[in-house]
């Protein structure tokens, strides 16, 4: 049989019978579609935090209390419970070498109210080098002065997202009030806007000054990490190695490992949030791979159901010499066919789901090469795999029964 002949053979028998075929590949639709979707919100997530991550600035050392996990002096470790951290302990650490500027800050969520709004957010009680430190810009006002510092201003700086959903979008609230657990601030200022919500953002934030943070909300002298900018990615090592070093003698502590602090460069950051936005990234593809494997069956049900219904076809060709092989590839590429015309049908829908979700959700997502190449992949594999047993079948039908049935 030549292959043209095939083809059309194919989609001759496929479209016979357009209402199960349009149902069957649906199924692979939804299936391919929700795959690439899913994926491109996993990549999305990932693409977002590196970002953020890397707007911070790459020589980026961050400092946060609790014990330490693992052995070394290089811990990964995440924000802890414990207060073993102190503005004093800040103090200390601008005085070693290399380091361009340090930021202790304490930081909470709060529900904030302003002018019968409200919103849930950070709120992080911090000094000016934070804006430095972490690569911030005003936008409107100033940022938290030392003189605020000094005499335990109430002020606050507000992002803008937090500026968005306390006053209206792109206002100007600068000289308005708000209120932090029962204490009012007056807005000085409100931060350029950076992107990105969640994990990261310094959009969704209130900024107000560490002394008053510490005497009016949270009633302590602790601070909740420190932040230090080395001058140079070369001296980072040897920086984190001095800084580790000063706070075990600061703190009394003789065992590294028993040290009540942990130090995070952005490189480890960078790592442990790969690490995690590709097992979400796994995860909500094996989801949406059970609605491919739901297709797949779908697929094997028709073809099936396709044998019994031309089972005296099947005789007929073969008793006119068609060969196993022959009637094999026939059922076998329908199957493909199938498959194929659902892949791309699904990769298009699971592109337009993407991008919906990116423009009304606000959700960045990313929809890459190989996720595509993944899905056509699949699709194929699917063809075959579920396609294989009723292409087999055909080909084994006997010619004499075949033709006998009815």
């Amino acid at each position: 049989m030549l292959f043209s002949d095939l083809f059309e053979e194919t989609f001759f028998a496929i479209f016979a019978n357009k209402a199960r075929t349009g149902l069957t590949i649906l199924g692979i639709v939804i299936g391919i579609g929700s795959v690439v979707a899913m994926i491109s919100i996993g990549q999305g997530a990932q693409s977002s935090i590196e970002e953020r991550i890397q707007s911070i600035g790459s020589n980026l050392l961050v400092i946060r209390p609790g014990a330490q996990q693992g052995a070394g002096m290089h811990v990964s470790s995440g924000r802890g419970s414990a207060q073993t951290l102190t503005k004093e302990d800040a103090d200390a650490i601008e005085e070693i070498d290399f380091i361009e500027s340090v930021a202790p800050e304490m930081s909470k969520r709060y529900q904030v109210t302003a002018k019968g709004t409200n919103t849930n957010t950070s709120v992080i009680g911090t000094v000016p080098s934070y804006i430095q430190t972490k690569n911030l810009e005003i936008e409107i006002g100033s940022f938290v002065s030392e003189q605020n510092i000094r005499s335990l201003s109430k002020v606050a700086v507000l992002g803008p997202t937090t500026r968005d959903d306390l006053f209206g979008e792109n206002s100007n609230p600068v000289g308005q009030k708000i209120r932090i657990s029962r204490v009012d601030f007056t807005i000085i200022g409100i931060t350029q806007a950076k992107g990105g919500t969640g994990f990261g953002s310094q959009d969704d934030i209130i900024f107000v000054p560490l002394s008053t943070a510490q005497r009016f909300l949270a009633g302590d002298d602790y601070v909740s990490t420190i932040n230090v900018q080395v001058q140079d990615e070369e001296f980072m090592t040897a920086v984190q190695e001095e800084i580790t070093s000063l706070l075990l003698i600061r703190h009394n502590i003789a065992d590294p490992q028993m040290a009540d602090f942990s130090i995070m460069n952005q490189a480890d950051i960078l790592e442990t949030m790969t690490e995690i936005t590709n097992t979400l990234t796994i995860f909500l593809g094996a989801i949406a791979g059970i609605s491919l494997i739901v297709g797949g069956i779908g697929i094997m049900n028709m073809m099936l159901t396709t044998v019994t219904e031309r089972t005296r076809e099947i005789g007929l060709r073969k008793a006119i010499g068609a060969k196993n092989k022959e009637i094999s590839a026939q059922f076998l590429m329908e199957a493909v066919i199938l498959t194929f015309i659902g892949g791309i049908i699904g990769i298009i829908f699971g592109w337009l789901v993407s991008f919906s979700i990116s423009s009304f959700a606000g959700i960045t997502t990313s929809v890459s090469a190989w996720s595509i190449i993944l899905a056509f992949g699949v699709s194929a594999l699917i063809g075959i795999g579920f396609g294989y047993y009723p292409s087999r079948r055909a080909a084994k039908l006997n010619p004499i029964e075949a033709l006998r049935y009815e």
